[in-house]
């Protein structure tokens, strides 16, 4: 039994779950223990409270030992493998159902999600909505629409040393996957993947973020009502039951986290040579430059910097660059933004998220009072530790070499650097690891040509920022420490999908031998094609190669003896 005591804290959802209470004093870290299910199969779990509690709390409480081990992780993965393995999931008319199963899901649901991604999030139901549910809504209907044509294999062109044939890339399903989702769109970037998995053909372990308990909660349970059990099954927990997870051999492991657990992600899978997409993060630079409409400029920086879950977006933008001389004219324009959309006081706003947790409240502190970095403060600064709270900070000209230009922010704090030309921006940005997005804004198309030529990055948008996710034609992905591989739209399908190279040819034999015809005529004596014969029916028939008509003989002939030896020299 726990005793518990705690001073005011916004939340305390977030530290008291179910059957779960957590604590964090000044002197250590407590256990958390919650009730964790597997769709709806509970198992008990410890967890480093750290990871869930922002108020500080004594406690006293028995540690219970997690029941869901390596073992049970086997279980599960064994049991969705002979899912697969049936070839259930694998027919358009299953792939449909579950797509559907989502969308129906999210239109039903739509209050409840909304009430666990502000409990665990202070998400503001407008945000809320056009981040995380318009954008399932979003791509459950584009893969509705375009399955059928996604699963067609796609006929490629053959080669002159496989004349005559056909051949096609067929897509097919990896097997059995893991995703494991992160925090700060808990709901969005557990289920885009899913979409992907599930058009895909695949079997699906979703393991969602427990910093984000409300919602990884309501994921279990939903997706265990609309979803088909059988193959698609939730695991919540934190560290013991990811690592669990991560010692099954597996057919694609789908991350979305941090560069440091993105690495243990990877070793794990090498182990059994399981291919990975990483969606990491890093600072994601917006040069602007001074011939930009400064109006729309600062309310599209704002937009996405501050109006983007509070900064906690991993293609928010990180840091500014512009020049010296124009850098006041900007940080006035950005205040007044501010100003306008949270008011006067944006401490007092409801329209921005919190913070996610107390150890990013601090790591977030700890970047804004280091030496260096505390007088640099132009705007913004205020703090309010039992509201999780920072306000929109702008500080100007920072140490190059300070923490906050060498970790990737993720908060309401923007630095901006000024450099003297426009153009050395890009040296400075290529110092540093790629990033995930980079963002200008400029009237100048030379410019423009120079930036997506010469700063390294995953993806860009130009004069405006974090809109290039919504476009589903676009592949969404890092590269460097920022991550590998993409998805969205069909990029999702792509991702969960073997492309499987398929080259058809007949029975008909070698050309040298002669044609069923000929040999009809010549019963005792088979009379082979010439060199120039080759090469008639070779032109005659090469626009057919591209066709479906080239899987059998055109002229009722057996023919299927390539010209290579010929073109190299080496023929007869």
């Amino acid at each position: 039994m726990a005793i518990v005591s705690a001073g005011l804290f916004k939340h305390p959802t977030r530290c008291l779950k179910s059957t779960g209470i957590a604590g964090v004093g000044l002197l250590g870290t407590f256990t958390y223990c919650h009730t964790y299910k597997i769709n709806r199969v509970s198992f008990s779990s410890s967890i480093p409270s750290s990871y869930y509690c922002h108020a500080t709390l004594s406690t006293t409480m028995e540690e219970v030992k997690s029941t869901f081990d390596a073992d049970e992780a086997a279980v599960l993965v064994n049991k969705l493998r002979k899912t697969f393995n049936s070839g259930k999931t694998k027919s358009y008319e299953w792939r449909i159902s579950q797509l559907e199963s989502i969308s129906k899901m999210v239109d039903e649901k739509e209050k409840e999600i909304i009430e666990a991604l502000y409990e665990d999030l202070s998400k503001p139901q407008l945000e809320a909505y056009l981040s995380e549910i318009l954008m399932v809504k979003s791509s459950s209907k584009l893969a509705l629409k375009e399955l059928k044509q996604w699963m067609i294999p796609k006929t490629a062109a053959t080669s002159l040393a496989s004349y005559p044939s056909s051949a096609e890339i067929v897509s097919e399903p990896l097997g059995v996957v893991l995703v494991i989702s992160t925090w700060n769109f808990p709901f969005s970037l557990s289920l885009e993947p899913i979409i992907g998995a599930i058009a895909a053909g695949n079997a699906v372990v979703l393991k969602p973020s427990e910093i984000a308990p409300a919602t990884s909660s309501l994921l279990s349970r939903l997706l265990g009502e609309y979803m088909d059990q059988s193959a698609i099954i939730v695991v919540e927990g934190a560290v013991a039951e990811t690592s669990a997870l991560l010692e099954q051999k597996w057919d694609k492991i789908f991350f979305t986290g941090g560069a440091r657990v993105g690495r243990i992600v990877m070793a794990a899978a090498a182990k059994n040579l399981t291919p990975v997409t990483l969606e990491l993060g890093g600072k994601c630079p917006a040069v602007v430059d001074s011939n930009v409409n400064l109006q729309v400029a600062s309310r599209r920086i704002v937009a996405g910097k501050w109006v983007c879950n509070n900064g906690q977006a991993c293609i928010g933008v990180d840091y500014i660059i512009t020049t010296k001389e124009f850098a006041p004219k900007l940080i006035e324009a950005l205040v007044s933004v501010v100003e306008e959309i949270f008011g006067r006081d944006p401490m007092e706003s409801k329209e921005r998220s919190c913070i996610i947790n107390s150890f990013h409240f601090s790591r977030l502190v700890n970047l804004l009072d280091e030496d260096k970095v505390s007088d640099k403060i132009v705007f913004g600064g205020q703090r309010d530790g039992s509201q999780l709270q920072i306000a929109p900070t702008i500080l100007l000209d920072v140490p190059e070499d300070s923490l906050i230009m060498q970790e990737e922010i993720f908060g309401p704090l923007l630095p901006i650097m000024t450099v003297e030309r426009l153009e050395d921006s890009f040296a400075m940005i290529n110092r540093k690891p790629k990033p995930l997005a980079a963002y200008l804004f400029s009237d100048d198309e030379q410019i423009e040509r120079e930036f997506v030529q010469n700063v390294y990055a995953g993806g860009m948008a130009i004069n405006d920022t974090i809109l290039q996710v919504t476009v589903p034609s676009l592949p969404f992905g890092g590269v460097g420490e920022s991550g590998m591989g993409a998805y969205h739209g069909k990029f999702s399908f792509d991702a969960f999908s073997h492309k499987k190279a398929v080259l058809y040819r007949s029975f008909a034999g070698n050309l040298r031998q002669g044609t069923r015809l000929t040999r009809q005529k010549n019963k005792s004596k088979s009379k082979p094609y010439s060199v120039e014969t080759y090469l008639k029916l070779f032109l005659l028939y090469s626009d057919g190669l591209k066709t479906e008509s080239m899987r059998t003989d055109p002229l009722d002939e057996g023919y299927g003896c390539p010209l290579f030896p010929y073109v190299m020299g080496k023929g007869k």
